[in-house]
């Protein structure tokens, strides 16, 4: 287990995850800021690229698991990513749509945020957000990021134009 929350606990994404893995990244309402549709191989691919990411940055995206229950509820944790040039220390999270507006994305979110600033001794930590992705722009101002600029990005079938959250390690203490 690397964190936990109130309610969440997140650890390493393992291969006996993929079906859960699946049902989000195969789920168009979850990937829809992707806009790419997910086959089982892109899946394996994307559980392959966090376990690489745990070995070579010592962090990932990590499974988001319900303490009640026990079930993988989503995924959300720490990626370097590139943004116009320079890699970000970037949050991420999706979760199962049936899990969604019950605030596991800001609960994982902070979680996350602390974690790179007291664990992994950040100066600043991102969110990068499709432009018109209403909710997570939500959950990263709820943690105290702000906007700092739009820019396109490109994934997986095109250009898509996109906002850089950020908060600063000193704005972080200030909260």
């Amino acid at each position: 287990m690397v964190l936990r929350t109130k309610r969440l606990f997140l650890r390493e994404m393992e291969p006996s995850d993929f079906a859960d893995l699946a049902e989000i990244l195969q789920d168009p309402k979850v990937v829809y800021a992707y806009e790419h549709t997910f086959s089982d191989a892109d899946v394996w691919e994307w559980l392959e690229r966090q376990r690489r990411r745990y070995r070579e940055d010592g962090f990932g995206l990590w499974v988001a698991v319900l303490k009640q229950t026990g079930e993988m509820i989503g995924q959300a944790g720490l990626t370097l990513q590139p943004c116009e040039g320079e890699q970000v220390l970037e949050i991420g999270y999706l979760f199962k749509e049936r899990h969604w507006h019950r605030g596991y994305a800001r609960e994982a979110a902070q979680a996350c945020k602390e974690y790179a600033f007291t664990q992994l001794h950040a100066q600043q930590v991102c969110s990068i957000i499709k432009a018109d992705n209403e909710p997570s722009k939500r959950v990263a101002q709820s943690i105290g990021m702000k906007p700092v600029k739009t820019f396109t990005a490109r994934y997986y079938h095109g250009d898509m134009l996109h906002i850089l959250y950020r908060i600063s390690y000193q704005e972080f203490q200030g909260n």
